[in-house]
């Protein structure tokens, strides 16, 4: 399929539902479809990976065209500036969160984005760094522990931005490294009591809300991460 076939598709599963859900985050109308993440996987996998095609898809500036667009990468054969270029186009948390789970942490040079965006003005560069810290400790098996102890460090250090955006992001960066086993649970409660005793207002928000999560994780036979215990009834209600 060509991009001209491809937007075709798109337009034809498209739905005023999910239209409206898109316009909500923001996303200009005329630049919504209206198509669900899960049409817009099922259709990435009958398509070859191509960056041509995919850069074409991207540049029609539809949010679900991007969407699809960053499955269809080739992330071994992009290059870091054409990351960093397709990054300062969003304007979403969701398809800030897609580029970065799908496309940037398969790359071996993730961590400097991290690094990088961890200082950015730009709101989605910004969360885009905490989402990578959460997706690294999910999906790096090689990831050192002085890389995560960073990564507690920069949460600490970053976390002063109220933009709903960022500090949702930075409690789930500090939630998931506390899921990787009870030494980071115990170092990522550390952080979140700090933030509660001496910090700001978003501080003590980020705080409240990964301690929540953080005092209630258990070990389950067979999962090297930690889990919830609300997901853990909710998984035994689900077998009765």
């Amino acid at each position: 399929m060509n991009s001209n076939e491809i937007m075709i598709e798109l337009k034809a599963q498209a739905s005023e539902k999910y239209k409206a859900n898109v316009v909500k985050m923001g996303i200009p109308e005329e630049y919504s479809i209206g198509v669900s993440t899960s049409v817009i996987r099922a259709l990435a996998k009958k398509i070859e990976k191509s960056n041509e095609l995919a850069f074409e898809l991207w540049n029609t500036g539809y949010h679900e065209a991007r969407l699809l667009a960053v499955l269809l990468f080739n992330s071994k054969e992009i290059s870091s500036a054409d990351i960093e270029n397709l990054m300062k186009e969003v304007i979403s948390w969701d398809l800030c969160d897609h580029l970065c789970k799908n496309l940037i942490i398969k790359r071996k040079d993730y961590n400097d984005f991290i690094m990088k965006w961890i200082n950015s003005t730009h709101i989605y560069e910004k969360r885009a760094s905490f989402t990578l810290m959460a997706s690294s400790v999910i999906h790096d098996k090689k990831i050192s522990d002085n890389r995560i102890d960073t990564y507690l460090k920069l949460i600490y250090e970053n976390s002063d931005n109220e933009h709903e955006h960022i500090k949702k992001a930075v409690s789930w960066a500090l939630r998931e490294i506390g899921k990787k086993d009870f030494d980071y649970n115990e170092k990522a409660l550390l952080v979140a009591h700090e933030l509660i005793e001496n910090g700001n207002k978003t501080q003590i928000w980020i705080g409240k809300d990964a301690r929540k999560e953080l005092e209630n994780l258990v070990q389950v036979e067979g999962r090297k991460r930690l889990i919830s215990t609300k997901t853990k009834m909710g998984s035994n209600t689900t077998k009765e």
